[in-house]
C-alpha cells in the first residue's frame, strides 16, 4: 500500500467499516419478524355478558364502512347496504327486493337497474361494492 497516507488508509477504513455495519442494520432489519401479532377472539354470547336485561345492548356492527371494506351486494342485508354512500333504507329495500325478483347482480354496475340509482351514486360506491 505504498502511496497512500495514514489519513488515506484510516479514512478507507472507516467507510469500510462504515458500510459494514449499514449492511449488517439493514440486512438485520429486513430478515426480523414483524414486531406485533393481532390475535382475535370471539365473543362470548350476549347471556354471557350481562346478566341484566334492561341494560341496552350494543350492535357490535359499524354505521361506517371500515377502511378499505368491501360490501358485496348479492349477500348483504339492509344494514349493510345501508353503510354504503348514497345508499339509505329504501334504496336498501329497493336492491334487496330487485335482487329477490332478477337474482344476483352480475357487475356493480347494474345497480342502475335498481329505482333510485343513477351513474352519480354508482360512481361514489363502486369502490365499497362488489357483485360477486
Amino acid at each position: 500500500m505504498e502511496g497512500k497516507s495514514r489519513f488515506g488508509l484510516a479514512v478507507l477504513a472507516l467507510t469500510a467499516a462504515f458500510f459494514l455495519i449499514c449492511g449488517t442494520w439493514y440486512l438485520a432489519r429486513t430478515t426480523a419478524p414483524e414486531p406485533w401479532q393481532v390475535s382475535t377472539a370471539r365473543r362470548p354470547p350476549a347471556e354471557y355478558l350481562s346478566s341484566d336485561a334492561s341494560e341496552p345492548q350494543e350492535d357490535p356492527r359499524p354505521d361506517s364502512l371500515l377502511p378499505g371494506e368491501v360490501i358485496n351486494v348479492n349477500t348483504a342485508d339492509a344494514y349493510d347496504l345501508q353503510r354504503l354512500p348514497g345508499i339509505g333504507e329504501k334504496r336498501a329495500r329497493d336492491i334487496i327486493a330487485w335482487r329477490e325478483e332478477h337474482g344476483l347482480f352480475q357487475s356493480v354496475d347494474e345497480l342502475t337497474n335498481v329505482s333510485g340509482i343513477g351513474p352519480a351514486i354508482l360512481e361514489n360506491l363502486r369502490e365499497y361494492a362488489a357483485a360477486g
